[in-house]
């Protein structure tokens, strides 16, 4: 049995439930998504003991309960379902319901201590990250729209999604304003977007989505930050079989929102991408995989450049 002040429960959170397990004590529990069930698990978990709480992040669900469970002073982990879910099939759980998926949260979290600690719970990154997430959100509903204009539409249809696409357009450029509001009141954070924009090709929206959505930027080595977004290659070996290398997993949402300023820095702009991505080109490398080498090679600069607290400094030759 773990020791009492490490005792970790899973929770299973849907939208009017959550389904508790503690692994060390054989406990479960389920209560309501109000007020009362709140009380009523948080008394429960400290009856046990329980220190640390692991859920997943359900599509929002888990912004009710984080905040309580951090106020009763649990630490709270928040992880990537699809980790959870792989770990269960690997232990070969294959059943799936709310308590037996508290089950497997609290055994992920028990075997996976260190590595589903991650960073400490920060109020104002998280205020970032839900503006940037509306943004990113809103933006991808006007591309929808845009990509619907494609193709001849009724009058009427036409003139409603110009209406919408301009009513997104204003909110976006609300959205702009309390971001850079928010960057400016955190003298951390505007730091790490004074450092992140003075890299050719990154503007004050990658900087915003890099705090905001990868707080271990400047914290970890160059090989795990760049495994956490998905730009770390795999081989795919086997005997004398030689497989191509491929990215796996990571953070999908942050490789989107560095794809285009990548683009623009390797082919355009940045001095030390800009000769890299064309070596990688002349060696008969796909475009594609040589901007996610350049996006991989951003993403250490980055990591570099925030651990030394150091803005850019152009090279006097290119970077090899």
């Amino acid at each position: 049995m773990m020791p009492q002040e490490r005792r970790v429960v899973g929770l299973d959170v849907s939208k009017r439930k959550i389904d508790a397990c503690i692994r060390g004590v054989a406990e479960r529990r389920s209560a309501a998504s109000t007020p009362e069930g709140e009380a009523e698990l948080i008394a429960w978990l400290r009856r046990h003991g329980v220190g640390v709480a692991v859920m997943e992040a359900s599509g929002g669900y888990e912004r009710r309960w984080a905040p309580a469970l951090r106020q009763a002073g649990l630490a709270v982990r928040i992880v990537d379902p699809r980790r959870v879910r792989s770990f269960a099939k690997a232990a070969g759980r294959l059943a799936k319901n709310d308590p037996i998926d508290a089950a497997m949260i609290a055994w992920f979290g028990e075997t996976f201590a260190d590595d589903a600690a991650g960073a400490a719970h920060d109020p104002a990154r998280h205020a970032l990250d839900q503006l940037v997430t509306a943004r990113a959100t809103l933006l991808e509903l006007d591309t929808a729209l845009a990509n619907r204009n494609e193709h001849a539409q009724p009058r009427l249809v036409a003139k409603a999604q110009a209406a919408v696409r301009s009513a997104l357009r204003t909110q976006v450029e609300k959205l702009d304003k309390a971001i850079a509001a928010t960057l400016a009141k955190h003298p951390a954070m505007a730091r790490h977007a004074e450092i992140i924009t003075s890299v050719p090709g990154l503007g004050r929206q990658a900087a915003a989505g890099l705090i905001a959505w990868l707080p271990e930027l400047g914290r970890i080595d160059d090989k795990a930050i760049a495994a956490l977004v998905g730009l770390a290659p795999y081989d795919d070996d086997s005997g004398e079989r030689r497989g191509e290398r491929h990215i796996k997993g990571g953070r999908q949402k942050l490789r989107n929102l560095l794809f285009m300023p990548t683009l623009v820095a390797a082919t355009q702009c940045n001095p030390v991408l800009k000769p890299y991505y064309r070596r990688l080109c002349a060696k008969g490398k796909q475009a594609k995989v040589a901007l996610i080498a350049c996006m991989r090679k951003l993403i250490t600069i980055l990591n570099t450049m925030l651990a030394r607290d150091e803005t850019w400094s152009p090279p006097t030759r290119a970077a090899a």
